[in-house]
């Protein structure tokens, strides 16, 4: 799908999808629970039906009971030998320690650029904590057969947290329990929202500084009802084009989220926009926006967002934490500086794990999305102020996060 964007400003008010991080960690929480969970405010990106496709292999009954509730009756009882992650790779980090609580092998199958994406680290915890693993040199696809005994283990969390929130969620239901050592924990925030979600289902983990776990293992999760709060994610990029090109009101979000990407509001702050917040919502409105500087290493996903917010800063902006962009679903670093250079822009990736973005002119452009969600929708806020239209290449794309984000981009437009 290639799609052309005119520039022009942007007003009104949206309601952006369901945080598909949580969506996913109440999915694995449902289906480790032997209870009945409520689900409510679901919404169907991709990343979002791969993980119910996970529950459902793994053994939960789910019943949609209407467009965005799910009525689920979870415990593990695989049904295939075989899980389909589809692109996700939360889904691959979430569902394979899971999956290694079974007794009998289940094997782990990604598809596109998802091949492509490490999976070294999640070996050897597993087999510290009693699975066999059978891995393809630290690529998908991979084999575990459990079960997950619990114990100790030490885990690599540099490069991404998303495998340590799969042993999270896991390790409640072990035979022993379990002390892990997690070294150089990143995207902090993300284990809060897996260590919130369990307690949620009456699950307790404790940490000393994100550097030692201590789960109790014979724990249970018990069924509740729970209400998929505003994905962040989304808000970001509409926040930025309020900010860049009107104002914009984003609803059913809230600052006292545990969502790493609440953080834009500080660098929309930085940056000289105004910012409006409300119990509910969150409004972002365009005044004279000036370069600043902000570290984003642990909510690497804001990383096309802040490009596209500071290409319509005058000046210099700094970004830290470029190291967190290369195993994504592209290497999001290099696909900036290649896209906004198309754009006229500058971005200097030359200082180790900074990304400098000179300001200015955007211009019109032909641009490659890169198969990459966020990479999408950041080239299509900054084409609201660019000289002429923009193409993008590859942007149905945005359907793993957000699949009407073009249709809300197309109701903003004054």
């Amino acid at each position: 799908m290639e799609i052309t964007l005119p520039p022009g400003s942007v007003r009104g008010a949206l309601t952006p999808p369901c945080s598909k991080s949580y969506a996913q960690r109440a999915l694995a929480a449902s289906l480790l629970s032997e209870e009945r969970t409520v689900l409510h405010n679901i919404e169907y990106c991709d990343d979002t039906r791969s993980a119910l496709r996970c529950i459902e292999t793994l053994g939960a009954e789910v019943t949609h009971t209407d467009e965005h509730t799910l009525l689920i009756r979870g415990g593990l009882h695989p049904r295939s030998r075989v899980l389909e992650v589809g692109e996700s790779g939360l889904a691959t980090r979430l569902f394979t320690p899971i999956a290694a609580l079974c007794g009998t092998p289940v094997r782990i199958e990604g598809e596109k650029s998802l091949l492509d994406r490490p999976m070294e680290m999640m070996v050897g915890p597993l087999r510290q904590l009693g699975v066999r693993v059978e891995d393809h040199g630290g690529y998908l696809p991979m084999e575990v057969c459990g079960p997950l005994r619990g114990g100790t283990a030490e885990a690599d969390g540099s490069v991404s947290s998303q495998f340590i929130t799969g042993l999270l969620l896991a390790l409640p239901l072990a035979a022993e329990d379990t002390t892990l050592h997690v070294r150089r924990a990143v995207s902090i925030p993300y284990l809060d929202m897996t260590i919130d979600t369990a307690a949620r289902f009456g699950v307790e983990i404790c940490h000393n500084d994100y550097r030692e776990f201590y789960i109790p293992g014979g724990q249970r999760y018990r069924g509740t009802d729970f209400a998929v709060e505003g994905d962040w994610s989304a808000a970001a990029m509409l926040l930025v084009a309020g900010a860049t090109a009107g104002e914009v009101t984003v609803r059913n979000v809230s600052m006292l989220s545990k969502q790493a990407d609440t953080a834009i509001c500080e660098a929309l702050v930085r940056t000289g926009a105004a910012v409006i917040d409300e119990p509910h919502s969150i409004t972002a409105a365009r005044r004279p926006l000036r370069g600043f500087e902000f570290d984003a290493t642990h909510c690497p996903d804001l990383f096309p967002a802040l490009a596209a917010l500071a290409a319509a800063a005058d000046g210099v902006s700094v970004l830290h934490g470029t190291s967190r962009l290369q195993h994504k679903e592209c290497n999001r670093a290099e696909a900036i500086r290649e896209e906004y250079g198309r754009l006229g822009i500058e971005v200097d990736l030359s200082e180790e794990d900074t990304m400098r973005i000179r300001g200015g002119g955007i211009r019109a452009a032909a641009v490659r999305s890169h198969g990459d969600h966020r990479m999408a929708m950041s080239l299509a806020v900054a084409a609201l102020r660019a000289a002429g239209p923009v193409t993008i290449e590859d942007a149905g794309c945005v359907a793993k996060s957000y699949p009407g984000f073009f249709g809300d981009l197309k109701t903003l437009k004054a």
